[in-house]
């Protein structure tokens, strides 16, 4: 009995836990469900807000786009009716210019009509008027009308030439005065030295001591000095002093520079002798070149060849009549760059042409040319420009010119060279008697260096010992006097000596 009224209970209780939780849930889910509605019509009022605001976006867009279009259509509806006004006015014009040109030719073919009648009229009488002069003169007018233009080209023939004539002599003093000027304004802005070249150089020493190391036992070393440099040295009484004489000024200056390191150095022997006098040949070489860009670059000439720069550079131990080559360069270019700037020429290529117009007289090539042409054509191997080729061929007439520049550069040339105290045609011609002294020697064979000295009184020839035997050097020396007899014009007597030297050369390693 207990224990059905337990399950009973337990039954009883369990049926009420049912009901409440059951309640519970459905109140909870009644809950639920309101929120779940509460927050829906808050979605949707949400959407329809977000609806409406995008509706009226659409429709402000649609709104603004419509606007502008009707704009659009505003402003061409009033450019094409502008247009018609426009069309309308010139339409206007048109039939109004029209009607006025209408009326005009209406006018002209009136007035043509009376023109043809007056014409023929006027043919009419001036027949008349002819038969009649005819008649009366008794030629036809055909004979009168050559008459007349006869004498009309007599008269015009005699007053055209007195005006050309007076045209010619006008031109020509005017050409004169502004040939003159241009000529003295050049020469009064280029001022140079005109200073003449010396055949000799004065080597200062310290004390007289030296001398005899210089001359060295029985001669030795002076004649190892005279036959490296070609130069005659002149030790004698004069204190503290060595002359050196040559006609080539580059020679001295080479025994100058290795007497001076060799007096410096204080070793002098015929082996050292040699040594210094080829090492200062090289430096003489470099200033050459050093030299050749100096001047190119003081007279703002560019683009040298370094060929011709090497040319330039050797002008400055070249002498022409006594007066310095390079310097004499110089002046023509700076003449010829004034003097083109006064003619309204290229001032530039005109100094160009004058600094190398004198190339050919230091080139070792072809000594037979005329320097003027073997300048050419050094100008042309080397890419110059074919008027600057020219200029420097015809400065001296050996070509015909065919640039402006030529004349200038011959012109200048001239002038240079005729400044009072620029030139000695004695000193010229005694150096080219010296080179065609050396210059004929040098042909023989075997011969390897030849030495004018002594001012022309003595020639030194080297030959080399493998070709010529000592028979064969008497047999040069007598060869070559009795050619100089027969070819030379020269004072007293000329002294041939030939050199001929053997040399052993071997090195302990």
């Amino acid at each position: 009995m207990e224990i059905l009224i337990g399950v009973l209970a337990f039954l009883l209780g369990g049926l009420v836990a049912w009901i409440i939780i059951t309640q519970a849930l459905k109140s909870r889910s009644q809950k639920i469900v309101k929120e779940a509605e509460a927050e829906a019509e808050v979605i949707r009022k949400d959407k329809i807000l977000q609806a409406k605001e995008k509706f009226l976006q659409l429709k402000a867009e649609h709104e603004k786009e419509i606007n502008s279009r009707n704009a659009k259509m505003l402003a061409l509806e009033t450019k094409v009716k502008q247009k018609e006004t426009a069309l309308s006015q010139r339409y206007e014009e048109y039939q109004r210019k029209k009607k006025e040109v209408d009326t005009f030719r209406e006018n002209l073919d009136v007035q043509l009509e009376l023109v043809e009648r007056k014409s023929e009229e006027l043919e009419r009488m001036h027949k008349q008027q002819v038969e009649h002069l005819e008649s009366i003169s008794g030629m036809s007018a055909e004979e009168a009308k050559e008459m007349l233009m006869e004498s009309l080209k007599a008269e015009a023939k005699t007053e055209a030439m007195s005006y050309i004539n007076d045209i010619m002599d006008e031109a020509k003093i005017n050409a004169n005065k502004e040939a003159k000027r241009i000529v003295l304004n050049t020469v009064q802005r280029v001022a140079t030295e005109t200073a003449i070249e010396n055949a000799v150089t004065i080597f200062h020493i310290d004390s007289d001591e030296i001398k005899g190391r210089i001359i060295g036992r029985e001669g030795r070393n002076i004649r190892a000095l005279e036959a490296a440099t070609g130069v005659e040295i002149v030790v004698d009484d004069t204190p503290e002093a060595i002359v050196l004489s040559a006609f080539d000024p580059m020679r001295r200056e080479i025994a100058r520079l290795a007497l001076h390191q060799l007096v410096t150095d204080g070793r002098i022997h015929p082996a050292r002798i040699e040594e210094v006098v080829n090492k200062v040949k090289k430096q003489v070489e470099e200033e050459v070149i050093e030299t050749g860009k100096r001047t190119a670059i003081d007279l703002g000439v560019h683009g040298l060849h370094p060929e011709l720069i090497k040319l330039v550079g050797k002008m400055k131990y070249r002498s022409s009549y006594g007066q310095n080559l390079l310097q004499h360069s110089r002046e023509v270019a700076n003449f010829c760059a004034l003097m083109a700037s006064e003619l309204g020429l290229n001032a530039k290529r005109a100094k160009r042409a004058g600094l190398l117009h004198d190339i050919g007289k230091v080139s070792d090539e072809d000594p037979e040319l005329p320097h003027a042409i073997l300048g050419m054509k050094l100008a042309e191997k080397y890419k110059e420009k074919p008027d600057i080729c020219n200029a420097i061929g015809a400065h001296h007439d050996e070509v015909e010119m065919t640039t402006m520049i030529a004349p200038i550069i011959q012109v200048c040339d001239a002038i240079s060279g005729a400044r009072p105290g620029a030139r000695r045609e004695i000193v010229e011609a005694y150096i080219k008697r010296l080179k065609d002294l050396e210059s004929l020697a040098l042909n023989y064979p075997g011969v390897l260096k030849t030495y004018a000295i002594q001012a022309g009184r003595e020639l030194r020839v080297i030959v080399g010992s493998e070709k010529v035997s000592d028979k064969d050097a008497e047999a040069l020396s007598y060869d070559i006097a009795k050619k100089i007899q027969t070819e030379m014009t020269y004072p007293g007597q000329v002294k041939i000596t030939v050199i001929r030297e053997t040399r052993a050369i071997s090195f302990a390693k």
